[in-house]
Parts: C-alpha cells; sequence; structure tokens
C-alpha cells in the first residue's frame, strides 16, 4: 500500500475509480460562475422560508444570520465526538486534524488543545449528522435549489492566541478552494458552538463584495506566520466597512462562497469552537482550475495528497474534491 498505509491506498482506489467517469470540465472563463436566476432575487430562491426583509438583505449583504438554530444537545454531541477524535479514540478515515503553526512537533499532544481544526469529517456519521439536520437543509434549500450535496465539512477549534497572532484568519472567499461552480448556488454553514464575541475570534465579514469576483489569494505576510492554507486575499479595500459577527451557541449564519471574511486572534483563555459545512446544488458542476488564480491553492494540495497519502497517480484538484461530497437531500446530478 502506497503512503499512509490504508488511506492511501482507499484515496488512491477512489481516484482511479472516478476518472473514467468524470464531468467534463467547462471553460475556464466561468470561473466565478453565477447563476442566472431572472427577476428581483439573484442569490436567494423561493420556497416560503425565507421573509422578504431576510432575503433582500442576503441578496445585498451574502450572508443570513439566522438565532438559535441549533439545539444545545446536539452541539455537545458534537462537541465530545471533536475531543473523542482529539485524543484518538476513534480513527475517522480522510479526516484531516490541524495543528496551530507554533506548536511544535516536540510538544505536540493528542488532545483538543493540539487541534485547531479538523476537515473532511464526512465520514464520521456522529459529526456528519450537522450536515443532515432539518433546521439547517431548509434554510441552506433557499440557497441552493432542493438537490443539495455538502461538499467540505469542519470543526473549527481556534486556540487561545500564543502572542504572535497566528489564531488569526485572513479575510479570503471560500470559493478559492473549490474548483466547482456556480458560485450561486454554494453556501456555508457555520455554527457558533459557544458564545463568539470579538474578544475570542468571531467572524468578520465585507457586506456585498460577494457581488464581485474571485480575487488573488496568497500567504499573508505576517510576523508569527501564518499556518496551512490559511490564503488571504492580496488586494481589498481595507478601509470598507466591516462586520463583526457576534454570535450565541447554536446560532448560525450562512453567507456566500465570494464573500470576503475572516476571523480575528483568540484573546481568551479559552477554545473558540464552531461547526460548519459547505453546501453546493447538486447542479454543480466541475471546472479545471489550471490557468486561473485557484493554480497555487491546486499545487499546495496535490503536495499534502502525496506527501500525507503517498498518492502516485496524477491527480487534479477536481480529483479531490469529486471524493468529499455526500447527498443530502434530493438527487445527485452531477457533483
Amino acid at each position: 500500500m502506497p503512503g499512509n498505509g490504508r488511506a492511501g491506498w482507499r484515496l488512491e482506489t477512489v481516484l482511479r475509480h472516478l476518472r473514467p467517469g468524470r464531468p467534463a470540465a467547462l471553460p475556464t472563463s466561468a470561473q466565478t460562475g453565477a447563476a442566472t436566476n431572472p427577476g428581483e432575487f439573484h442569490y436567494t430562491l423561493d420556497n416560503g422560508l425565507l421573509t422578504p426583509e431576510q432575503r433582500h438583505f442576503y441578496e445585498e449583504n451574502g450572508y443570513l444570520l439566522i438565532k438559535n438554530l441549533v439545539s444545545d444537545e446536539d452541539i455537545e454531541r458534537f462537541r465530545n465526538e471533536f475531543i473523542k477524535i482529539c485524543k484518538k479514540e476513534i480513527q475517522v478515515p480522510g479526516l484531516i486534524a490541524m495543528r496551530d503553526v507554533t506548536i511544535a512537533k516536540s510538544e505536540f499532544i493528542p488532545d483538543e488543545k493540539a487541534i485547531t481544526k479538523i476537515q473532511d469529517f464526512q465520514e464520521d456519521e456522529e459529526l456528519f449528522r450537522y450536515c443532515t439536520l432539518p433546521q439547517i437543509l431548509k434554510y441552506v434549500e433557499c440557497f441552493t435549489g432542493p438537490n443539495i450535496m455538502a461538499m467540505h465539512t469542519m470543526l473549527i477549534n481556534k486556540p487561545p492566541d500564543p502572542g504572535k497572532m497566528s489564531s488569526r484568519h485572513p479575510m479570503h472567499q471560500d470559493l478559492h478552494y473549490f474548483p466547482f461552480r456556480p458560485a450561486d448556488l454554494i453556501v456555508a454553514a457555520w455554527t457558533a458552538m459557544e458564545r463568539v464575541d470579538r474578544s475570542n475570534g468571531c467572524l468578520v465579514v465585507l457586506p456585498g463584495t460577494h457581488k464581485g469576483s474571485l480575487k488573488q489569494h496568497d500567504y499573508p505576510e505576517w510576523e508569527g506566520g501564518v499556518n496551512k492554507m490559511y490564503h488571504g486575499v492580496r488586494d481589498y479595500d481595507a478601509n470598507q466597512p466591516r462586520v463583526h459577527l457576534e454570535m450565541k451557541k447554536g446560532d448560525t449564519v450562512f453567507f456566500h462562497p465570494l464573500l470576503i471574511h475572516g476571523s480575528g486572534a483568540n484573546q481568551t483563555q479559552g477554545f473558540r469552537k464552531a461547526i460548519s459545512c459547505h453546501f453546493a446544488s447538486a447542479d454543480c458542476y466541475y471546472i479545471d482550475v489550471k490557468g486561473t488564480s485557484q493554480e497555487n491553492i491546486e499545487r499546495e494540495v496535490l503536495e499534502i495528497a502525496h506527501k500525507k497519502y503517498g498518492v502516485t497517480i496524477p491527480v487534479t484538484l477536481k480529483d479531490t474534491w469529486m471524493i468529499r461530497g455526500r447527498l443530502v437531500k434530493g438527487e445527485r446530478i452531477n457533483l
């Protein structure tokens, strides 16, 4: 078995299986790939859930905050599962655990204080329940339509900042990481697992930037370093009005993948937790990112795939995403 044992073998086997049936790539000019919704509303669908005021707010700002959407009971179950993963009490195929750049390998101890984020928990049925919660999906459908794929899963455990400001997340657009379009049929759901405010690094958004294009992203030049794959927008108006999204436990924000957002440093002694999933319509299609601003993230993702899993066959960014998506509602079409 190549690379990281069973995980590498599994990834390479799946990629080999996927290759003959890859959806054809559309021209890279469709980099943003906005959906066309005729009439007054461009970014939301009329399914009777959102009020006209909520739809107008999302159309204008690119995000929508829904209070008290996820129960305390569910959040505690997610928290307990996360702790088990951190302690290596359970193993989840394909899951990526990340730690802060300031934590030396020699200091690494497998517990929740060392893990800053887990990604791709789609094979963990307890955490993946978040992506299937009816109250989450009913809102997701307002942006994606009835056929919904869960594409990218994360549980973020922002640590107390070690004094080097490495717990910050640069201002970025999530579409930078995604080789599927159209952007308007993709939405993130981000749920606070405890009170989130400016002291522990709440989300910061630039309202209205979802109406723009996908910008060039690179590593920011920060003292103290930046965590792996935490790219940031190269050029944006730093004087543009920004909103700090202070949220209570269970509050959930839905936002567009072109919305420029980030988060500040955690200045408290606690770990700020949130659980998130990016959803996409099953009508979305994959693109080839070669020749676009996304080439740098493709290069980095493939380097990790080769290093971590020992994948020996040629792969693309599109390939790595094709094995992540799971249908959560309706009918699978393209993705």
